[in-house]
């Protein structure tokens, strides 16, 4: 690989693992960095070679090559994405992808659809703003609020912000590692690109997309109303829809099981976690797990407006 593909594969920090002929490409969402996907890797690396990459500006990418030019709408991020495709030079993929990073991918392969054989969208948004005969979840003013307080606290947004995004309570553990991603991502950063992310309107590319897709959509998700789903499935040419009976923005962490049968049976293969796994999400400065974080958060709410 000469240098040029060394520097794109640093800058977007990917890693590649598994077996097999075929690749599965893994992108998380805001906030987060690809060791997300660490939980679900064995079930994965047993029939794909995986390639897993950050977006640019957060985990271990490099920092210096975010740029509110490029990366002043989703498209600067779908060409990162397409750079790595190209730089591995892989075609028929299989895209996983969460929240923004599903829009990503949809950007991707709308410009170069022979590279993604299926994408697999989990909890995925193409506009969080309601609109004329559209429910996206927030109205500006509920958006506006949520990024004044990420502005003006990180540190305090990060531990509110969490528990609501994660939505199971039984997981103090979730969602300590989701608190310390968000609070350890680059401030400059995290604050674009949540504007950007939040301001986003992806519906006109919709139509657009010939690759076969599968909308697994949480049943109760506070980011992402359930009419969102349905929305995705009607616009998306070729599309399934899944609802996974689960709490929250993350069903690859709070339904492990039931989001890889879903897209195992998409796919038509297995995907199952080794026996007696335990879905463990740890995050570089995550508070111990015996810490009483959840109950001591900040007060810090917004309004949420979309009907489910």
């Amino acid at each position: 690989m000469n240098n040029a593909g060394s520097l794109i594969l640093s800058r977007s920090n990917v890693h590649v693992s598994g077996r097999g002929r075929q690749a599965v490409v893994l992108l998380h969402g805001l906030g987060c960095n690809q060791t997300v996907w660490l939980p679900l890797l064995p079930a994965f690396e047993a029939r794909f070679r995986v390639v897993r990459l950050d977006l640019v500006g957060t985990g271990g990418s490099r920092l210096g090559e975010y740029s509110r030019e490029r990366h002043g709408s989703l498209a600067g991020h779908a060409t990162d994405l397409l750079d790595v495709l190209r730089t591995l030079d892989l075609t028929g993929v299989v895209f996983v992808g969460h929240s923004i990073g599903a829009m990503i991918g949809v950007l991707a392969a709308v410009r170069e659809p022979a590279r993604f054989a299926s994408l697999l969208l989990l909890a995925p948004s193409p506009r969080f703003l309601n609109g004329r005969d559209y429910a996206g979840g927030f109205e500006p003013a509920d958006l506006e609020e949520l990024l004044r307080g990420l502005e003006t606290n990180q540190s305090e947004w990060a531990q509110s912000f969490a528990p609501m995004a994660m939505g199971d309570s039984s997981r103090p553990d979730l969602i300590m590692a989701l608190a310390s991603s968000f609070a350890n991502t680059n401030p400059g950063v995290l604050r674009h690109l949540a504007r950007v992310a939040f301001f986003n309107d992806s519906r006109e590319t919709l139509p657009l997309l010939g690759t076969p897709t599968l909308v697994v959509q949480p049943a109760r998700d506070v980011l992402v109303p359930m009419g969102v789903g349905y929305y995705l499935h009607e616009q998306l040419p070729d599309s399934q829809l899944v609802i996974i009976d689960t709490n929250g923005h993350f069903p690859h962490l709070t339904a492990p099981e039931a989001t890889l049968a879903a897209i195992g049976r998409f796919l038509g293969c297995a995907l199952v976690l080794p026996a007696g796994t335990v879905v463990s999400w740890a995050a570089l400065g995550c508070p111990p797990a015996g810490s009483n974080w959840a109950s001591a958060r900040p007060d810090f709410s917004f309004r949420l407006t979309a009907a489910g």
